[in-house]
């Protein structure tokens, strides 16, 4: 994959931060500085590993993935998008890092205009974090924003969300982790929820759906119109399109919802290749239509702790000693067409869901993340053995209250 920074074509943003910060920098040695050179995107992506020496719940992110997905010049989302990298240094060490992110396909899809921040790590120390979010927030107003919303990584097509409850539980596969500290960081910098996400965790041999689900599930099955069929990842492409339509159909309505465009969806699809498990992505047809999708790949983060930001040769030996430890699922997506809800195909996809768990091997499935209002969802999966294990949060400052 390609390795670059990301543009930085905002002279005015270091102006903009010695305005509000005045004499502060000069006093409390510490700066915010564009990500400009190597060596400091080098310490933007190293920061975690000194954040987290006492977290060991937490799972490094593959370097060169993070670094692609950072990459303005060669990862599709921002060729819709603008960006802007901040470290904040305090004696030259770095204390925390930030991204300001304008996603031009989530504004013109809502008739919007948000900035967003995302990226964000910090020390335990409120000065450097809301140095950090008063920069980016300087950044987005003179882009002409007028929401500011995070932590989005970059969107909510990818990793979302900061950790409010459930730090006792290692995270799912491309699901955030940070420390608690985060919430009050956030919280003391201006910035109030705007939306809770959920994740449930359930077990192969603790699904027990309610007799009436059963009985629903069963009918549909065994109608000639239903059909389940998995992914066929020989020809991946053409399958994320028909992906793509249901993601489009059953979400277009959802709050964060932002359509991915094609070139998104080709990045999506090489890195799915990586690790995918065709027995747990399929679709559910009636009568020869896609009515339903449910996308899940296994959990990776036990090989992603024991690789620790890198592959390289050690790192092929080690996924190979130690692939018996990914014994877990992530559900990414389930999804029903609104149509076809009430006929009951949210329990054939949720029953499929947990029995392709057996047909792999594996022990459990966390799925999410699920919106805190959606009722529907979040009752059927605790109905059927589902349990609530952690829960995620969207900040969000609205301009007005600045002033």
């Amino acid at each position: 994959m390609a390795i670059g920074l990301i543009a930085i074509a905002a002279p005015s943003v270091p102006v903009l931060f010695a305005a509000w910060v005045g004499e502060a920098v000069v006093s409390s040695g510490l700066e915010i500085i564009p990500v400009e050179r190597k060596a400091d995107l080098t310490a933007f992506v190293d920061l975690p590993w000194r954040i987290y020496r006492e977290y060991p719940l937490w799972v490094p992110p593959l370097k060169k993935d993070l670094l692609h997905l950072l990459d303005r010049k060669g990862h599709p989302f921002w060729r819709a998008a603008d960006g802007i990298l901040l470290l904040a240094r305090r004696g030259g060490e770095p204390v925390g890092r930030i991204v300001g992110i304008v996603d031009e396909t989530f504004n013109e899809f809502h008739h919007t205009r948000m900035g967003a921040w995302g990226f964000f790590e910090c020390v335990q120390d409120l000065e450097v974090a809301q140095a950090l979010f008063s920069a980016v927030e300087e950044w987005v107003l003179d882009k002409g924003m007028t929401i500011f919303r995070g932590p989005l990584n970059p969107s909510t097509n990818y990793e979302v969300g900061m950790l409010v409850e459930g730090f006792d539980q290692a995270p799912g596969f491309q699901m955030p982790y940070n420390p608690p500290y985060y919430v009050e960081l956030a919280q003391q910098s201006g910035f109030r929820k705007e939306k809770d996400l959920l994740t449930f965790i359930g077990h192969r041999d603790g699904y027990r759906p309610p007799e009436w689900v059963k009985k629903v599930g069963d009918r549909l099955l065994n109608d000639p119109r239903t059909m389940i069929r998995t992914i066929d990842l020989k020809r991946v492409d053409e399958e994320l399109h028909i992906v793509k339509d249901l993601y489009d159909a059953c979400w277009w309505d959802n709050w964060g919802f932002v359509p991915m465009r094609p070139d998104e969806l080709s990045e999506v699809g090489r890195n799915l290749k990586r690790i995918a498990d065709a027995k747990l992505i399929f679709f559910v047809y009636w009568d020869g239509e896609p009515v339903a999708v449910a996308v899940m790949v296994p959990d990776i983060n036990p090989l992603l702790k024991r690789l620790n930001g890198k592959i390289g040769l050690l790192g092929l030996l080690k996924i190979l000693l130690f692939r018996k430890e990914v014994v877990g699922v992530r559900g990414l997506l389930l999804g029903i067409k609104p149509k076809y809800r009430k006929m009951g195909f949210p329990f054939v996809a949720l029953d499929h869901s947990w029995k392709s768990l057996a047909q792999g091997g594996y022990d459990y499935l966390e799925l999410g993340w699920t919106l805190e209002d959606n009722e529907a969802i979040n009752g059927l999966v605790q109905d059927c053995g589902g349990k609530p294990i952690k829960r995620y949060r969207i900040f969000r400052k609205w301009f007005t209250d600045r002033f």
